[in-house]
């Protein structure tokens, strides 16, 4: 069980923080940023959240007043020492910050970390986390009310939703009880527009995108009795349609929707390297899958990213393994 007192009390004893997520963030991750923003600020406290990655189109909506920023080590080279507190949301390892990661975790700054993934690698001083949680902005929510630290308004409401409603695919997985659509009712009570979120995070694609899927969709082949489907997307594809890498969230996901598939993977070749997302249904873990090549997630999703440009060598590999783990 996390520790929401001894969060509470870190925040109220400091005065300046700084925010970061994992590398190509979802929703779940900049939901929580936004809202652990929101939450900051109404303490008065000075508060830069500064990522990787860029923010992806279809999250622009969140950032409201430019406050989130991508990482420029000139710019920023200073921020890791001059803050209070390091703050971690919605990863557990350093080296998901990519870029930032040697001033992360170089940084004798209190680093805390929020969080609901599996295996992580504590390189912060204070861990908050707890995978049973259906998403890191479940947490923020649960520690807002148990604390009574500010009051829930609609700047806090509507990312925390987006991050709930997206790590539960639409809540259909598995950590979709009855406690969190109470608290889906709550938000909702706030103001917040499922329609309009819903829309904006899904609905409104650029057709390099939705191109980019049909690719994907076309590359699909089945193995093992076809409980396995796989797909790929190749540089080739990203250059002939203008696509991009976050693009392609979501995409494994279509595997699944093949009768019989229990267990999806999509390949996905990068400028250096490539990275490897993998979904299950039922108990698959393949965030063990994920985690003999380097990579980690939940039971049902995880990922792995290679720094090497032996795609075509390691896709056997990794099919191999992933037979295994549905024989077993």
């Amino acid at each position: 069980m996390i520790d929401f007192e001894k969060l509470k009390q870190i925040i109220l004893n400091n005065s300046s923080f700084l925010l970061t997520t994992h590398i190509n963030p979802d929703a779940d991750a900049i939901g929580s940023e936004i809202a652990f923003y929101h939450l900051l600020k109404k303490l008065g406290k000075k508060v830069y959240i500064i990522n990787h990655s860029s923010l992806p189109y279809n999250m622009e909506f969140f950032n409201k007043g430019n406050i989130i920023q991508r990482y420029d080590e000139e710019q920023h080279k200073n921020i890791f020492n001059e803050v209070d507190v390091l703050v971690a949301l919605d990863f557990n390892r350093a080296d998901r910050t990519v870029s930032m990661e040697k001033s992360f975790r170089k940084s004798n700054k209190l680093k805390i970390c929020i969080d609901h993934h599996q295996d992580p690698e504590e390189f912060e001083d204070h861990q908050f986390i707890d995978t049973d949680y259906c998403a890191t902005g479940h947490i923020i929510y649960d520690f807002i009310k148990q604390t009574k630290i500010v009051g829930l308004d609609f700047d806090i409401a509507e990312p925390l939703y987006a991050a709930m409603m997206t790590d539960t695919g639409s809540f259909r997985f598995d950590r979709t009880t009855a406690e969190v659509h109470n608290i889906i009712a709550e938000l909702l009570k706030v103001g917040v527009n499922p329609e309009q979120v819903y829309d904006k995070l899904y609905d409104q694609s650029k057709f390099s995108k939705v191109r980019l899927l049909g690719r994907a969709l076309n590359s699909i082949n089945l193995l093992a009795n076809n409980k396995l489907g796989y797909m790929m997307i190749t540089q080739k594809d990203f250059e002939e349609l203008g696509a991009i890498e976050s693009d392609t969230e979501n995409f494994v996901n279509y595997n699944l929707s093949i009768e019989n598939v229990v267990l999806g993977i999509l390949f996905i070749e990068l400028k250096n390297g490539f990275k490897v997302s993998f979904r299950s249904k039922g108990n698959i873990p393949v965030n063990k899958l994920a985690n003999e090549f380097g990579g980690g997630g939940h039971t049902n999703a995880s990922g792995a990213r290679f720094f090497t440009n032996n795609l075509q060598e390691l896709i056997p590999v990794i099919l191999s393994k992933a037979v295994l783990y549905l024989n077993n």
